[in-house]
């Protein structure tokens, strides 16, 4: 590559150097991040318009289902 990295790229090079160097202890970050979930890997690949729109549609799932409830109970 004959440009300057993205941060992504960077990013990525770093993990693929840590999986390389410590086989053994992203096993348990593995198991870890499971129990917790992380919302890096789904923020990071993905653009402020995107990680807007998902938000604003959980937003909006959450008033409609209370919305439902309140008019159909």
């Amino acid at each position: 590559m004959t440009g300057k990295q993205t941060s992504a790229e960077k990013r990525e090079q770093l993990r693929q150097q840590e999986l390389k160097n410590n086989p053994t202890g992203t096993l348990k970050d593995s198991i870890d991040k499971a129990d917790s979930g992380s919302t890096v890997n789904f923020t990071g690949n993905s653009n402020w318009k995107e990680t807007g729109f998902t938000i604003l549609l959980i937003v909006v799932a959450v008033l409609g289902y209370f919305g439902y409830r309140l008019l159909f109970s």
